[in-house]
């Protein structure tokens, strides 16, 4: 799994973008330091005579902007660190705002994303379409709304050294998955993404970053478990192998490989467990493929590509039925039963990389929860949220207003004519969502669409009712297209 996640927010997710597509020298671990270099360059602002600001704004104002009109709410554990946190509204933000870590080796999100692009889309050629696409889209121009424009201006002027510049991949870039023409997430991904980009004339820039960070934070995590489900199948195939069973050929080995139905997050329900299990599977299935390819090395035998192709896979499991019998296969399944004995803690998502995808999916998905009550209804694209007011409450399913906007906008983009609700059910499963479409006219999300004007009530629809386009187009002569 590459990058291997850690802690991210869907803010942090859309500010490691921005450096990755389009912020030359901008790494990770630079952001704390410019955090801490723009603090300084306010306060020394501050001592100097007035009219020698850097920007339009004395540094009082920009202090107040930043810390106060951009605000991000820090989390209650973050409540006693002091580092710049703000809403990532524009590019040069991501400079000083954003950082996964404040200190040590962060992971890149950004290049996660860049990932499931390459991986998502058709081929090389629209994979690189859609990454100009989105780097055109996440820059500042002539389209965005006033205060947008003038808020990277300002920012530029206050740390001039990086220039907003597209930033092609500069390393190997997956392939697109041997899945058929099943939908996965990543494919999916790429689909809204280029259905939130389509959006933008329409929207605010406020507007547009929420809907965008709603997809980012569903799109990544769905990814992520959906690698953990395919790392656990193809395991399976592999000690199956073992004992001279397994898949023999393509077609068996992508049925066995890609999963027909995936889903991680039953609405309205309690997911954490399942999720923990399926990061303990997955973690299981690193130890026992490690094992095997090991083995086959030590024997000799070049191994397959198995993780990226049902054609590696099945020749993998050739190599393994061909070189392994007996006592050898005996071996390997010991060493892996030894490593999994070794590694109890990590496989209870107690410490190490288990630890960081349990942490960067539930810190991803769930509503943030604040340092400072005011400022607790802030995250409105969330995924979960906790069922009851206090503290040891469950986090449960449900979809928060820009979320459900988000997706409604996705699933009806392309789609001609009116549609039901059991469309955005389809669009949620592909990216692990399970529900039944016809409990969604007496469930929370049925009562969540009522309540942003999202669907129509209509007894010819199929559950009854009928998905409405939450943005309408405005034509120049001032129409509704």
């Amino acid at each position: 799994m590459t990058p291997a996640p850690e802690y991210a927010t869907s803010e942090v997710v859309l500010s490691s973008l921005y450096r990755v597509i389009g912020l030359p020298n901008a790494s990770e671990r630079s952001v704390p330091t410019q955090g801490t270099y723009l603090q300084g360059l306010i306060r020394r602002a501050r001592e100097r005579k007035p009219g020698s600001n850097a920007g339009t704004l004395d540094a009082d104002a920009f202090d107040t902007l930043l810390n106060s009109v951009l605000e991000s709410p820090k989390r209650s554990s973050q409540s006693a660190k002091r580092f710049l946190q703000v809403t990532p509204l524009v590019p040069q933000l991501a400079l000083f705002s954003g950082a996964p870590r404040l200190a040590g080796s962060p992971w890149t999100p950004g290049t996660l994303v860049r990932r499931m692009i390459w991986l998502g889309a058709a081929n090389q050629d629209a994979a690189e379409s859609t990454w100009r696409r989105l780097f055109d889209a996440l820059a500042v121009g002539e389209g965005d709304d006033v205060f947008a424009r003038f808020l990277q201006t300002e920012v530029e002027a206050w740390l001039p050294e990086t220039v907003w510049t597209y930033l092609p991949p500069h390393d190997e870039m997956p392939l697109c998955a041997d899945a058929g023409e099943g939908a996965f997430p990543a494919r999916q991904f790429v689909q809204d993404l280029e259905s939130i980009i389509a959006s933008k004339p329409m929207l605010t820039r406020r507007q547009w970053t929420s809907l965008l960070e709603a997809v980012l934070r569903l799109g990544t995590v769905a990814h992520v478990m959906w690698l953990c489900e395919l790392h656990a199948r193809v395991w399976s195939c592999l000690s199956e192998a073992l004992e001279g069973k397994g898949p023999s050929s393509v077609g068996e080995a992508r049925t066995r490989m890609f999963p027909e139905r995936f889903s991680f997050l039953p609405l309205s329900n309690k997911p954490l467990p399942g999720i923990r299990d399926s990061i303990s599977r997955y973690l299981a299935a690193r130890l026992g493929i490690n094992a095997t390819l090991w083995a086959l090395a030590e024997a000799g035998v070049a191994p397959a590509d198995l993780l990226g192709s049902a054609d590696g896979l099945a020749k993998t499991c050739t190599q393994i039925r061909e070189h392994f019998a007996g006592a050898a296969a005996s071996s390997i399944r010991a060493s892996v039963e030894e490593l999994l004995d070794r590694e109890t803690r990590t496989l209870l998502c107690r410490k190490g990389i288990g630890s960081n995808v349990d942490e960067f999916v539930t810190y991803s998905l769930q509503q943030r929860q604040t340092a400072n009550p005011r400022l607790r209804g802030y995250d409105q694209g969330y995924l979960l949220r906790k069922r009851g007011s206090y503290s040891r409450s469950p986090w449960v399913v449900s979809l928060g207003p820009v979320a459900t906007i988000a997706l409604v906008h996705c699933s009806l983009a392309g789609a001609a004519g009116p549609r039901s609700v059991h469309r955005l059910a389809q669009h949620l499963a592909a990216y692990g969502v399970a529900m039944d479409h016809r409990d969604i006219p007496q469930n929370e999300l049925g009562h969540q669409l009522r309540m942003l004007g999202l669907v129509l009530d209509s007894p010819d629809a199929e559950s009854g009712m009928l998905l409405v386009p939450p943005f309408r187009r405005v034509s120049p002569d001032g129409g509704v297209a």
